[in-house]
């Protein structure tokens, strides 16, 4: 029997068209729906950002002109979607990262 589907949990952020191209969506769309079947993803599409908290990654789509990066964690129930912005630097900024445990820890909370 094929184990259910993880839902996909938004606590911040969308992904439309605009401001992503339509490509980027269906890009951000097909990776969402591998992780919601448990598959593992790795660089260049994602990379484990402990920083943040335990089973925290960040997904990247590199758009036409603009770098998108999708903060989200995985639980034994769901993917969290934590943050969505366009990354302009190497590093992820502190006040995403900051904002990013707030959302985890009132999640949790709840």
């Amino acid at each position: 029997m094929k184990k259910p589907d993880k839902p996909l949990i938004w606590l911040y952020g969308e992904i439309k068209t605009p401001p992503f191209s339509a490509s980027a969506r269906i890009e951000a769309g097909f990776l969402f729906r591998l992780l919601q079947m448990e598959e593992k993803l790795s660089m260049p599409h994602s990379r484990p950002i402990p920083s943040i908290g335990k089973n925290c990654h960040e997904l990247r789509i590199n758009d036409e002109n603009v770098t998108w990066r999708i903060i989200y964690r995985i639980d034994s129930d769901a993917i969290v979607i934590l943050d969505v912005f366009n990354k302009k630097t190497q590093q992820t900024p502190k006040a995403v990262i900051d904002v990013c445990k707030k959302r985890i820890k009132e999640y949790d909370n709840d």
